[in-house]
């Protein structure tokens, strides 16, 4: 997904080039100076729109590969994997009912509807919601190694202290 948007801003930064550079050709014949060629200076023109597009273009590549930088490797906590979606809706809604804090991530891995909680960056942060959480699941809750979200700045998610 990031990659496609990627590519639609990547797209949108060439069609607003590529019309700036005509529309600049069109004013260019009425805006040049005529400078002899035995003269030491050259005087540029230069379309105020272009320096604002390469400002515009340094942003949009910083958050994209900000982006990039926000996963590493850790564990999450397996809670439930079902068939049943509502099943799965219902054990994401009591995740967050009791861990408002705990990020959870619902997905549909064929055929299964797939629920894991949190951002650990340490096992033994994982073992301590692991026991917290099995008093709520009692089919059991299990540690996946997986790729977690990471904040930035300090480098890891600690979500909850326990």
């Amino acid at each position: 997904m990031v990659r496609f948007l990627n590519l639609i801003r990547y797209m949108k930064f060439i069609i607003i080039l590529t019309f700036l550079v005509i529309s600049t050709n069109c004013f260019a014949q009425s805006d040049t100076t005529y400078t002899p060629a035995d003269s030491n200076s050259v005087i540029v023109h230069k379309d105020p729109r272009l320096e604002l597009l390469v400002k515009k273009q340094a942003q949009i590549n910083e958050e994209t590969s900000r982006d990039g930088r926000r996963t590493d490797k850790g564990y999450r906590l397996m809670i439930i994997s079902t068939n049943n979606r509502d099943e799965a809706l219902a054990a994401k809604t009591k995740v967050y009912t009791y861990f408002p804090d705990l990020k959870a991530y619902m997905w549909y891995q064929s055929p299964y509807f797939k629920v894991k909680a949190g951002n650990f960056k340490d096992r033994k942060d994982a073992e301590a919601f692991q026991k917290r959480l099995n008093s709520y699941f009692p089919k059991g809750v299990f540690i996946m190694k997986d790729v977690i979200e990471v904040k930035l700045g300090k480098g890891i998610d600690d979500e909850i202290n326990p």
